[in-house]
């Protein structure tokens, strides 16, 4: 029996939840190290604010500011009539952060165009899953789908999941935009199919 995307997510996030908060830190220190092996100084990353269990940290964004890399965070929001629009981008300050709709911190003003994203040499996008093929399971309302289609073709778009979060196949649709790498606290930088 094929599982829908609904019981996917439903069943990772029972498991992100059941995850120490010492095994968290273990794996974002992990994550940050691969992180800094893969992305040079001088180059610009779409980073994210983890939420919850979501992997990552600030700590992990401050380190590649530290790195002279230059972060921009993404602005969610949705048109008058519930839409989520694609992703602005505001430019990461450490320790600057405000609080925004969906319980999301992102930085102060002033907003960039969601094209931004074309000036990224990566884009870490948050998930709660990735196949080998690069099918990204997400939260399920299509922000990063409607902005990382913009994205270059050489700009590498990198799921950041837990190790057991990287499978062999997920279901997709036609709309949804592949990943180009996974990382993962245990195998580092993954490139996928």
């Amino acid at each position: 029996m094929t599982s829908t995307k609904s019981q996917v997510r439903a069943a990772i996030l029972v498991a992100r939840r059941s995850v120490s908060r010492q095994t968290r830190d273990t794996e974002t220190a992990d994550l940050m190290r691969h992180l800094a092996a893969a992305v040079v100084p001088r180059s610009t990353v779409c980073a994210y604010v983890p939420v919850g269990s979501e992997p990552g940290s600030v700590a992990l964004i401050d380190d590649l500011v530290a790195r002279h890399i230059e972060v921009l965070l993404p602005v969610a929001r949705e048109s008058a009539d519930g839409i989520p629009l694609p992703l602005q981008w505001g430019r990461y300050t450490p320790g600057d952060l405000a609080e925004a709709p969906f319980g999301l911190r992102e930085p102060r003003p002033p907003r960039l165009p969601a094209e931004t994203v074309t000036t990224a040499d990566v884009v870490l996008v948050p998930a709660l899953a990735v196949d080998r093929d690069g099918a990204r399971l997400g939260r399920g309302a299509g922000y990063y789908d409607r902005t990382l289609a913009l994205a270059r073709p050489d700009t590498l778009l990198v799921a950041v999941v837990r190790d057991e979060e990287l499978v062999d196949h997920l279901p997709s649709e036609a709309h949804d935009v592949r990943m180009t790498h996974a990382l993962t606290p245990g195998q580092g930088l993954v490139t996928l199919r």
